[in-house]
């Protein structure tokens, strides 16, 4: 019988909330650990990123560290499944805003603010915070198979409040995006340190190629709003806010300084150096925390298979730069 994994998602979001936080922390560090132990085709592909973060370490130490990663990814999925039953001054008491004030100013004056985001820490409940917290927050999302499914996600992240514009299938992605840029005040984050699209950015990072959205960087460069990157990572809560959160968990978001568009260059060149500088803001925060680093696909060049590369990316639709997530990782 084929596993119905569109209503596996919807019957874990329908309970996941009722179910009490301890079972849900031991169940989710369970799998993780099993997940772990089996070494599967995606804890080796995240133990091979986490190599070129930190290439210091040695075997034992890279196994210990996917192992972290591997509990804080698991730990995502336990929260997110249940995050419709957390009440606003849970989410409150979660969250904790470092460098926020630039952002608030910016929103202050009106404007759109774009948020490069890599795949860290909890970004559902990041988005959650900031629409009641920050401003009207609208992303994009990979339209997953089944269609189903996606429609789970869809009906989820908008239950918390966000604007979802689908990475297919909905239109002219980044037309609707620059009108989103232009609009304001609001938040625009953008998971982007992965390349859906096949027409991403080639970018240093950690001392390799990589390949990552442009969209971030083309919606700066485009319709001059600020673009700010923002690191999102776990931390332990204690005492009164621990008793407040109802969770021994949460998530530090760092919003990291405004990476400005140089004005004398060339439109490319303007795209690829925006587009380096929110990598590099970002690389520095996954440097320093790794094990919250989602990363569990090819996202290194030398990872790629380059016949299938090229194949994409001779097939890919030039405006679809917009970046995006792949939903449920």
């Amino acid at each position: 019988m084929k596993f119905d994994v569109a209503r596996a998602y919807h019957l874990a979001w329908r309970v996941g909330h009722r179910v009490p936080g301890p079972v849900v922390r031991a169940l989710t560090t369970l799998g993780a650990d099993v997940a772990w132990w089996r070494r599967g085709s995606g804890v080796r592909r995240l133990e091979a990123n986490l190599a070129r973060v930190r290439p210091e370490l040695d075997p034992a130490a890279l196994r210990r560290l996917s192992r972290a990663g591997m509990r804080s990814y698991m730990r995502y999925f336990g929260e997110t499944l249940t995050l419709r039953g957390s009440s606003p001054a849970h989410i409150a008491a979660r969250v904790r805003a470092v460098g926020d004030a630039p952002v608030r100013a910016l929103l202050a004056d009106g404007h759109e603010v774009v948020l490069a985001l890599g795949h860290m820490g909890n970004w559902d409940l990041a988005g959650a915070w900031a629409t009641a917290h920050l401003g009207h927050v609208t992303t994009v999302a990979e339209r997953l198979e089944p269609e189903e499914l996606f429609q789970e996600f869809l009906a989820f992240r908008e239950s918390i409040g966000l604007t979802i514009i689908p990475l297919t299938g909905g239109g002219d992605v980044f037309r609707q995006l620059v009108r989103v840029a232009r609009g304001g005040p609001g938040v625009l984050p953008l998971l982007a340190d992965r390349d859906l699209t096949a027409r991403g950015v080639e970018v240093d990072l950690f001392g390799r190629r990589a390949r990552v959205a442009a969209g971030p960087a083309a919606l700066a460069v485009s319709t001059g709003a600020p673009l700010v990157p923002a690191a999102i990572t776990y931390e332990r809560l204690h005492g009164a806010r621990r008793r407040a959160a109802g969770t021994p968990w949460g998530i530090v978001i760092t919003f990291l300084p405004r990476v400005e568009v140089p004005a004398e260059l060339p439109r490319a060149q303007q795209l690829q150096a925006v587009t380096q500088g929110w990598v590099d803001a970002l690389a520095a925060a996954i440097h320093a925390r790794p094990q919250d680093w989602h990363m569990l696909q090819r996202v290194f060049v030398e990872d790629l298979d380059p016949a299938r590369d090229a194949a994409r990316r001779a097939a890919a639709t030039p405006d679809l730069v917009a970046g995006g997530e792949e939903g449920a990782s």
